[in-house]
């Protein structure tokens, strides 16, 4: 039955029942009660005053109750439709086989639902082949890079070489390095979305992690000038991939070193709020506006191009480390002040 005919049987019978009873009670007041007073012999009450009694006392509280009851059959009649809608909005790539609820009495929201269903499971079927399409194109780039590669470190290695085609050979292979970058950036990624890594997690000491990177962080900086301080460092136990913890840190701090001006500082900070691990990086570099911060970690995403495009980067690296923290139920988040400070702010339940 539809929706329509269950609301119209529903509602006819609320007002068939209210029509009925209004009728009985009005045949009580006007014409059983008045036989019983002629029969006792007492004095009638004028037809005027019967009715408005009967209006006032019996008339209104059946209309209340008859619009009440109407409300009621129409809210529970659209409910599905309510926890559709609410299914729905909590639909993500990563979630699209998960199925929305059915009535399972083939009205229109039932009908709905498998609609919806079936455009999602389309919709998960075109990722999957995305996804192994990427991945596979991925995979067979690898050989043809690492032949291209070994040639060119030959080329470099060759003494027969002039210094100009050293130098013009030694950029080709920056430009392999950085296409072999980005593939296994895209690679890393088409199998986090497949779920094809696995995490192996154990208890680690974030504070001393920290404390060991802040080294490669270090050299990383150098070369620009730029000074890297730990402001605070507050001991954490997190139950963590470390690898991939580590894999986080040095994506979070080379972002901060390549967007920072010359000379400039990246601060890192870990403390401890309300049993979470709060672990912050900032960089003295230029303001992000508010519309660029939304987008940054979307994929190949670099926000203004003229400020970016003499900066080394695929627009991955922020990407990974959103995944990174979400595979570990924490949270990442950034923020840039009119100053130019902008930190990246990560979250991460802590271990008892």
């Amino acid at each position: 039955m539809t929706i329509r005919s269950r609301i119209t049987v529903w509602y006819a019978g609320v007002v068939c029942a209210s029509i009925l009873l209004m009728a009985g009670v009005m045949y009580f007041e006007l014409v059983y009660e008045r036989r019983i007073r002629e029969a006792a012999g007492h004095p009638k009450d004028s037809i005027q005053e019967e009715i408005a009694e009967v209006i006032f006392f019996y008339g209104v509280p059946t209309a209340l109750a008859t619009v009440v009851g109407g409300w009621l059959l129409l809210r529970r009649a659209l409910s599905p439709l309510d926890e559709l809608t609410k299914a729905a909005e909590r639909i993500q790539a990563d979630t699209l086989l998960e199925p929305l609820p059915r009535t399972g009495n083939g009205d229109e929201v039932d009908r709905l639902s498998e609609v919806l269903n079936a455009t999602t499971r389309r919709l998960d079927e075109s990722f999957q082949r995305i996804r192994e399409f990427t991945l596979h194109a991925s995979h067979e780039l690898k050989t043809p890079l690492t032949v291209i590669r070994n040639e060119l470190e030959s080329s470099i290695a060759d003494n027969e070489q002039t210094v100009r085609q050293r130098e013009r050979t030694s950029s080709l292979l920056e430009e392999i390095e950085r296409l072999t970058h980005i593939v296994d950036s895209l690679t890393f990624l088409t199998k986090a979305d497949a779920g094809q890594l696995k995490m192996k997690k154990s208890p680690v000491a974030l504070d001393e992690l920290l404390r060991e990177s802040v080294e490669d962080i270090e050299a990383l900086a150098h070369p620009a000038g730029i000074k890297v301080t730990l402001s605070e460092c507050c001991s954490a136990n997190v139950m963590v991939d470390r690898q991939r913890l580590r894999q986080l840190l040095l994506i979070l701090a080379d972002n901060a070193i390549k967007y920072n001006r010359p000379h400039g500082q990246v601060t890192l900070s870990l403390r401890m709020d309300n049993h979470v691990a709060r672990l912050s990086i900032a960089n003295t570099g230029t303001t992000i506006p508010p519309v660029v911060l939304d987008r940054v970690f979307e994929r190949f995403y670099r926000g203004d191009s003229s400020h970016s495009s003499d900066i080394d980067g695929c627009g991955l690296g922020l990407a990974i480390a959103r995944w990174i923290v979400r595979s570990h139920a924490g949270e990442i988040s950034i923020a840039s002040d009119p100053d130019g400070l902008t930190t990246v702010f990560v979250e991460m339940p802590v271990t008892k």
